[in-house]
């Protein structure tokens, strides 16, 4: 905080502190009776492209007469999610009735129709909240020639308390109006209270879909994916130790034959290549890096998911966001940890850049997305625009949070475990790898690495993928910690079993083939996401077009990181374990 105060205007300061200290706050009112209730008005836009979204007041409505109010504090996740809070001048106070009053009137001339028609035509939705609780409407209709348009101007709000807490919103509709050039249009609202029995704790339930999220297809999804897990570690265990036992066998049996034996032997299998399976990878600096950071995406996703199970983070605007960047601004030392030990141990000596490239390969992949999407947003005057204060704060947090973690990781990791103590001596000169056949090729093993994988967490990714581009809260953490789960083992299992026969075929390049074929997961994934863009939903546009292809690539690539990183770690541990059960002249 000095640094900033020293280097920053003190108002920037004070609001970057706010955008940190507030995005996990949680801040719920008690009211007492006729205490201010406040409406704020918050985005409009096309019902099916969610993310496209413009200020309520961007759309000619009109403003209510109350003008004083205290001011609101937006958190970083609401900035980054185009949350344009407005108030709407409309005086509501605590369990204080108000029968239908006109709050103001809409000039409507031949621009502002025209406006409302175009808003109409494309199905626009407006969403308000009142005490966090959202609060859906339809701007208008059209009939059923596509004639004539209707506008609706009457809120009728149905507010539920319980005891001195407001549990439950309701909005009806009403006064359709004909859209006519050269009139007045008058607005109006109307308050109802009503005691609810409602628990403070479970107003949100309303707003959930157990019918959706907990269908006999989901359950079937996991039960399917976890006899997948079974399966496939049965078969590993049963083929590996096997096979792996009967290569011991020969080997020992080779270890009693004499030199000219041996030599007349018919040599062949991983064992071949002990002299160079322990060879540092090709481009070791962005090799550590990705791994550093797949490492990285795992304990955030670990860790958010145990939040989301604990605390209900759907309830609180943006809080999911938040939550996710404090995170992973506090897992730097994982990355700095596992990339720089792994850069040590393969003999790498630019380890400062090794740690820069680490510390902002995401942070530049997910902000070159948002920045392009950006110019997108900034045209079309869309809500999702970021702001340039909530710019200046993330490049803060990358600057002054996550690359000194990463430091303090990397050295740590240098330190602790930078040491190459591999069971098998490197050679100096590189064996030559034979000829095999073509499905042993490391490019064919990356390419079909990735199919069980996402066979294993396809169908979550069909809810996910609802609940972020659709009207949908996604809740069902207890399911999501569960596939990551069985993702790690699937991926683990599928990459040794490749590693195998890549070694059994005397090729020594398992690293990158080890992390590919695992990240090729990605691949797949994005591909579904063309599918699922094209049959499931009616999205339309440049905007959104944009911004669903270019998050779901910036997903889909961290999920490619996170998947190699982790079929890499398992993969290494087992390389590692049938080299030293070996004996090795």
């Amino acid at each position: 905080v000095f640094f900033f105060e020293a280097v920053f205007p003190s108002s920037m300061v004070s609001d970057f502190i706010l955008l940190l200290l507030e995005g996990l706050a949680i801040s719920h009112h008690f009211y007492t009776d006729k205490e201010e209730v406040v409406l704020w008005m918050n985005t409009v836009g096309p019902y099916h492209n969610r993310q496209e979204t413009y200020k309520y007041f961007s759309l000619p409505f009109c403003v209510g007469t109350k003008k004083t109010i205290s001011h609101y504090h937006e958190t970083l996740g609401e900035a980054l999610q185009g949350v344009e809070l407005e108030f709407s001048g409309l005086d509501i106070k605590y369990k204080e009735e108000v029968l239908q009053t006109t709050y103001c009137d809409i000039e409507l001339d031949k621009p502002k129709r025209d406006a409302f028609v175009y808003a109409i035509k494309n199905h626009y939705w407006y969403q308000m909240y009142i005490d966090d609780l959202p609060i859906w409407g339809i701007v208008g209709e059209a009939d059923e020639n596509g004639e004539d348009y209707y506008l609706w101007t009457y809120k009728k709000l149905e507010i539920g308390q319980n005891g001195n807490r407001i549990v439950d919103v309701n909005l009806t509709s009403e006064g359709k109006v004909k859209l006519v050039p050269n009139t007045r249009i008058p607005m109006s609202y109307s308050v109802k209270w009503k005691k609810s029995d409602v628990k403070f704790e479970d107003r949100f339930d309303k707003y959930l879909d157990p019918s959706f999220f907990q269908h006999r297809i989901h359950w079937f999804s996991i039960f399917n994916s976890f006899m997948m897990v079974i399966f496939l570690v049965g078969l590993v265990s049963m083929i590996l130790m096997r096979t792996l036992r009967k290569d011991y066998a020969r080997y020992s049996k080779e270890e009693e034959m004499d030199d000219m034996d041996r030599d007349l032997g018919d040599e062949y299998g991983w064992k071949q290549v002990h002299g160079d399976v322990f060879r540092p990878s090709s481009h070791p600096l962005i090799f550590s890096s990705l791994i550093g950071s797949g490492c990285q995406i795992f304990s955030v996703s670990l860790i958010v998911i145990i939040v989301a199970m604990i605390e209900d983070l759907y309830t609180e605007r943006g809080s999911m966001l938040s939550t996710a960047i404090f995170v992973y601004a506090a897992t730097s030392p994982v990355n700095g940890y596992f990339g720089g030990s792994l850069y040590a141990k393969q003999g790498g000596r630019r380890w400062i850049k090794q740690m820069f490239i680490g510390a902002f390969l995401i942070p530049a992949m997910v902000c070159g997305t948002a920045f392009f999407i950006n110019f997108i947003a900034i045209y079309y005057h869309a809500s999702r625009a970021i702001p340039f204060g909530t710019m200046v704060a993330v490049c803060c947090i990358c600057f002054f949070v996550i690359l000194p973690l990463n430091l303090v990781g990397t050295i740590l990791g240098r330190n602790l475990s930078g040491q190459p103590n591999f069971p098998c001596r490197v050679n100096a000169v590189p064996r030559p790898i034979p000829e095999k056949k073509w499905f042993m090729e490391p490019a064919v093993i990356v390419c079909l690495g990735g199919i069980l994988p996402f066979g294993s967490i396809f169908i979550e990714m069909y809810f996910i993928f609802t609940s972020f581009w659709a009207y949908k809260i996604y809740y069902v953490y207890g399911f999501m910690m569960l596939v990551l789960v069985i993702l790690c083992i699937v991926t683990v299992c599928v990459t040794i079993v490749c590693t195998y026969f890549l070694l059994n075929a005397e090729d020594y390049r398992w690293q990158w083939t080890s992390f590919l074929s695992a990240a090729s997961t990605a691949v797949y994934v994005y591909m579904y996401s063309f599918y699922y863009y094209f049959f499931k939903t009616k999205m339309y546009g440049l905007f959104q077009t944009s911004f669903y292809f270019g998050y779901m690539a910036v997903f889909s690539t961290a999920l490619g990181i996170m998947c190699g990183a982790v079929g890499y770690m398992g993969t290494s541990a087992f390389v590692r374990k049938i080299y030293t059960n070996v004996k090795i002249d």
